[in-house]
């Protein structure tokens, strides 16, 4: 296992450590790592403080556990448990069996043994009453069980029905991520009825940070609790996030994929759905309200962080500028919301802050931000209030989101403003970015329609774009060609289509904007472009190596780091844990996931085949990229790069999702560690904050080259 605390490793148990029995041995015995995890965290835990905010979470030799875990559970409790989850999962199956019409709505049911079973596994039973709460959710999923053998639809089997009060809804959606199945909250408004076919408003509400906010606590608090704000005739939808991870990464996919199950179910007006939050839900809103503008009629963020340094020196007093490397600092814009601030023009935003609050400062530099490019925030204050929503300001938003619910329009406007610093966030409404000239780097663009048949438009740092009207969007003439005035440069485009569509790519070559022709060799484009923490942001497979390194060091780390990144992305993104060992890799696998590979030539057969194709070489003595060279004895490169076997796919070297146990401490903390390349010395084994000392790393170039 990876480390947990401090600079010293922490062993894994005795015994081999190699050859392709042992790997499917360990791959078997996952859980039970798991477990051995959990004990050794219950063992720290009796040495941690409570939880803490500010620089007594600024040590990290010395790392409270998160999630954290209680001591004593009785076994008999937790085998009765386990026994209703496997007993609920055979049922299904069976079910199933019978009646295979009925797997669609798997999710829905395996959500609630799903949440029982990680509460078992990692210990996240808090109060007395809460293995009483996961009884009643194995209940909840017998009883809709019944009701979807009797040929039950989605909206029977989740419980709504007309109703003259809101109705709250638990459930879940399988993630295209890992197959996990994730769950969701749903406030349903008075009066809805699932076959009417009207299109209703909904809201998305992010939840705060919460430790202990297990499955089993989420579910069951979804099921009792309407939450902050529950408007007129508005569904209200709360995303899990997958933990406390400020809803980034992965917890970001599960918000949009919990919005797509919700809107495939019932009829939302896509004109109308609004991004809200407090605290860690408020940071959250800034980052979907930043970097999702175009889908939102209006956002609430309240409290939480906008951004990194400013916030860990108010909040924590740490002063991360000093002590973070440059490339970690430029990553910081990948979820810093300042950098982002003038996509807001195309998302209506009403801030919220406690007068008394000290996360007023997310707004505030928000705020400040804002007023650089002549945008005055609506910053609504609660007087006299600390970290809570004061009673008069919800009236006053509330009105304000209405008012902005009603005036809402489906269709794209005339002109659009987008910036952004990777093509991870590549569009804004009839905008596609497809190219930059160097990532991490502003890249802007303004458009606008004119005459009804031009469109002028002024860049930065673009190298490629696509402007795209889908059918019926096209505002502008209804025939003849566009043109297009890029940067001075006149590009006649092509007609306008009878269904009033219209597209029009273009590319710079030498300075001369021209008609796009397709793009020789590889290209960093839109989902992919790194940096490593891209990966798990789709489908992923880890891929452990069947043979032995001949440098025990190596062969120890991969072994310790291969298992600290299971195990860590299912306790911290809560997700299923998919591996195989590199001989049993499938066409299959390699056509539908990024391939997380461990290890080195001698051991991992998948990185000795794919070698000579990656801008890696590993030679008798040393390991290089580009001009970075180090010894090849204890040290491992780590890489993201797309799969030579398919290019419309990652493979990632030696590395899970980078950020790690210090930085549980503080969302704000949850940025990625590394770039798209490192070459790290693991002689002394990983710390709670790196896999290694880092000797060199930087950023592939838009053509994939160091």
């Amino acid at each position: 296992m990876g480390m947990l605390h401090g600079k010293q490793p922490v062993k894994m148990p005795d015994g081999p450590c190699g050859g392709r029995q042992h790997i499917r041995d360990r791959l078997m015995s996952l859980r039970t790592s798991l477990g051995i995890l959990m004990i050794f965290v219950v063992g720290l835990s009796l040495q941690k403080r409570s939880p803490a905010d500010g620089p007594e979470d600024n040590l990290p030799e010395n790392v409270r556990p998160i999630p954290p875990v209680v001591l004593e559970i009785p076994t008999t409790l937790l085998e009765a448990l386990n026994w209703r989850c496997r007993a609920v999962r055979a049922q299904w199956e069976s079910a199933v069996k019978r009646d295979p019409s009925i797997a669609g709505l798997r999710s829905e049911i395996l959500v609630f043994p799903r949440a029982v079973e990680l509460a078992i596994e990692f210990r996240q039973f808090y109060k007395p009453d809460e293995p009483e709460h996961a009884s009643a959710l194995l209940d909840e999923a017998a009883r809709r069980m019944s009701i979807a053998v009797r040929g039950g639809s989605w909206a029977d089997v989740v419980g709504i029905k007309t109703s003259s009060e809101p109705q709250l809804i638990v459930g879940g959606y399988e993630s295209s991520i890992d197959g996990s199945i994730q769950p969701y909250g749903l406030v349903v408004p008075a009066g809805l009825n699932p076959s009417d076919g009207q299109s209703r408003r909904l809201d998305l509400w992010f939840h705060g940070r919460g430790e202990k906010l297990s499955e089993v606590a989420f579910l069951h608090k979804q099921q009792r609790d309407q939450g902050q704000y529950t408007p007129n005739n508005t569904i209200v939808l709360h995303p899990y996030g997958r933990y406390s991870n400020a809803f980034k990464f992965a917890g970001e996919v599960d918000v949009l994929e919990a919005l797509g199950h919700i809107q495939s179910r019932l009829s939302i007006d896509a004109s109308r759905i609004g991004v809200r939050g407090f605290s860690m839900g408020g940071a959250a809103c800034w980052q979907f309200a930043t970097h999702y503008a175009d889908r939102w009629f209006a956002a609430n963020p309240g409290a939480g962080f906008s951004e990194t340094p400013e916030f860990l020196a108010t909040f924590q007093k740490e002063n991360v500028r000093t002590t973070a490397p440059d490339f970690q600092q430029r990553l910081w814009q990948l979820y810093d919301c300042p950098h982002w601030a003038i996509n807001l023009v195309h998302c209506p935003t009403i801030a919220y802050s406690g007068e008394l609050d000290r996360q007023k400062q997310a707004a505030d530099v928000m705020q400040n931000r804002l007023r650089t490019l002549g945008i005055d925030l609506v910053h609504v204050i609660g007087p006299q209030t600390a970290h809570k929503i004061h009673p008069d300001s919800k009236i006053e938003i509330e009105a304000r989101m209405d008012a902005l619910a009603k005036t809402a329009l489906n269709r794209m406007p005339d002109r659009v403003q987008f910036t952004t610093v990777t093509l991870r966030y590549p569009n804004m409404h009839w905008v596609e970015l497809k190219g930059l000239q160097e990532h991490w780097i502003p890249a802007e663009v303004e458009a606008a329609i004119q005459g009804g048949s031009q469109i002028t438009a002024t860049t930065k740092n673009i190298a490629r774009l696509r402007f795209n009207f889908p059918p019926g969007q096209w505002p502008g003439h209804p025939r003849g060609a566009v043109d297009v005035v890029i940067d001075g440069d006149r590009v006649q485009g092509p007609l306008v289509r009878s269904d009033r569509s219209w597209s029009c790519e273009l590319m710079k070559v030498d300075s001369e904007w021209k008609l796009a022709t397709p793009a020789p060799g590889l290209k960093k484009r839109p989902g992919l472009q790194g940096p490593i923490d891209d990966a798990f942001m789709s489908s992923f497979l880890f891929v452990l190596p069947s043979e032995q390194s001949t440098d025990e060091v190596i062969d120890r780390w991969v072994e310790s780091e291969s298992l600290h990144a299971m195990l860590h992305w299912r306790k911290h993104f809560r997700g299923d844990i998919r591996q195989k060992i590199d001989t049993d890799v499938t066409p299959e696998d390699i056509a539908t996931s990024n391939l997380i590979l461990f290890g080195d030539p001698d051991s991992n057969q998948l990185i000795k085949k794919l070698l000579p194709q990656l801008p890696v070489q590993w030679d008798e003595d040393t390991i290089s990229i580009g001009e970075a060279r180090v010894k090849k004895s204890d040290h491992v490169p780590v890489l993201i790069y797309p799969n030579p076997l398919n290019v419309n796919r990652y493979i990632v070297i030696n590395s899970g999702f980078t950020f790690r146990e210090y930085d549980y401490l503080n969302n704000a903390r949850q940025t990625p560690k590394l770039p798209d390349w490192a070459l790290i010395d693991v002689s002394d084994g990983a710390t709670t904050q790196l896999p290694g000392m880092i000797k060199e790393a930087g950023f592939f170039d838009e053509s994939w080259q160091p």
